[in-house]
């Protein structure tokens, strides 16, 4: 047969789909080394099946169609008087295959895609959860100080800044006598150095007589800048000073930040 005579017998079709017997395939080999250009309309036919299946389904991943095109050309032999009945038939086979297959991979990618979108939504949901928690808590945290301070049992009193080390600083200190519990408000000092600490000291003032009450440190605070301190000694005074990390054993005057009086 010469060229048009080979292209409008339908092998080239069986021989793409793999329905081209074995003695045809042999002599349509023969043609294709006789006439190259048969070998385009061959490959031709092989990018419609594939562009068949990706105008309905997301593109495939080269490895699978690599898999199919190798799947067609490896299909069992049909008998000659089967394959000349059925041969569109057979394409159309192949291709509701191809479409099915991307169907499959489109589906899979569609479930992991839900899969991340369920987890991130699981993810957001929890700390959501966790800023309320802590949101209520410092709430809760707030109304008891307010609670607490606002009880006639603690007296206020403002420490005012040292006018030679700190004019602008100040704290205020919220002491309940009878159980002997302090409150520092300490939101009026500057921000400590890296390597000092605020240490507030209980004082009596004739002699002078410094103690310790403790430092204002992450382990003490309430709530915003406040600190609560036990078994304060009767004070006559208190004050604040900047000591190096750790603390002192005595104050640094020289570091006097506030002094104030407590009222009798």
């Amino acid at each position: 047969m010469n060229i048009e005579e080979i292209r409008t017998s339908g092998q080239l079709e069986l021989y793409v789909t793999g329905s081209l017997p074995a003695e045809e395939v042999r002599e349509l080999e023969q043609a294709l080394a006789q006439y190259p250009e048969l070998r385009e309309d061959i490959e031709q036919l092989e990018a419609t099946l594939i562009q068949l299946a990706e105008a309905a389904t997301p593109p495939l991943p080269a490895l699978v169609w690599t898999y199919i095109l190798n799947a067609i050309r490896n299909v069992q032999k049909l008998d000659t008087q089967a394959t000349t009945r059925t041969n569109w038939a057979a394409i159309t086979g192949w291709a509701a295959a191809i479409l099915c297959i991307a169907g499959i991979f489109w589906m899979l990618k569609e479930t992991n895609e839900l899969r991340e979108d369920i987890r991130y939504t699981t993810t957001q949901n929890v700390i959501l959860e966790e800023q309320v928690q802590t949101t209520e808590t410092q709430l809760a945290n707030t109304n008891e100080l307010l609670d607490i301070l606002r009880s006639k049992e603690y007296a206020a009193f403002t420490l005012p800044g040292n006018q030679a080390v700190a004019p602008q600083a100040y704290a205020k200190v919220y002491f309940n006598k009878k159980d002997q519990i302090a409150y520092i408000d300490a939101r009026g000092l500057p921000p400590a150095p890296q390597d000092k600490v605020y240490q507030v000291w209980s004082l009596i003032m004739d002699p002078l007589t410094p103690r310790s009450v403790g430092l204002l440190e992450p382990s003490k605070e309430i709530e915003g800048g406040v600190y609560r301190f036990d078994n304060i000694p009767d004070p006559e005074a208190f004050g604040i000073t900047l000591e190096p990390a750790g603390g002192s054993e005595s104050p640094t005057l020289q570091q006097l930040y506030t002094l104030g009086t407590v009222a009798p």
